[in-house]
């Protein structure tokens, strides 16, 4: 039986929340922080599975999600649920995005929303996920070579004198 289903961006703010359970709305909150707190410090490349938290149910319950670009998808349930059909569920949700957007349809085509999910998937594998953008661009960054550093930056009447820097 499913807990609960919770979407959160990347920084556990809540998207969607839909509990299947009776919860006081603080302990409602506790579990959404530990949820997010327990699947975003997980590595892109392990298990999608994990044992519940100590709120939603222990070692009773599975945490069973997903992680796309800036969403987590996590539905909390019993162990009488199959894990493997609970990844297929949210896959469906996010090919849902796919065809509905602000509540506009945007594609009906079957093969045309497939292949932008499989584009999709591909590119998380051979960027290492959304979440690692961040470190290669800063990385591109140091390894610019720039001729010369700028000494002095004028926009219209705005003139900038940039101190001498080290290199990193």
């Amino acid at each position: 039986m499913i807990k609960a289903i919770l979407i959160f961006n990347n920084h556990g703010k809540p998207r969607l929340i839909r509990f299947y359970e009776y919860f006081a709305e603080d302990v409602q909150q506790q579990i959404i922080r530990e949820t997010f707190r327990l699947v975003s410090k997980r590595d892109n490349n392990v298990c999608n599975f994990l044992e519940g938290g100590s709120l939603i149910g222990g070692s009773d319950y599975k945490l069973i999600y997903r992680h796309y670009a800036t969403l987590y998808f996590v539905f909390c349930v019993d162990s009488s649920e199959s894990e493997l059909g609970i990844l297929d569920l949210i896959q469906v949700h996010f090919i849902l995005q796919e065809v509905v957007m602000g509540g506009m349809v945007l594609e009906t085509n079957m093969n045309e929303i497939v292949g932008q999910v499989e584009l999709q998937n591909r590119m998380e594998k051979s960027e290492g996920g959304f979440s690692a953008a961040p470190t290669r661009a800063v990385s591109a960054v140091k390894n610019m070579i720039l001729p010369e550093m700028p000494r002095n930056i004028n926009i219209g009447d705005i003139n900038i004198k940039v101190p001498s820097l080290s290199p990193f």
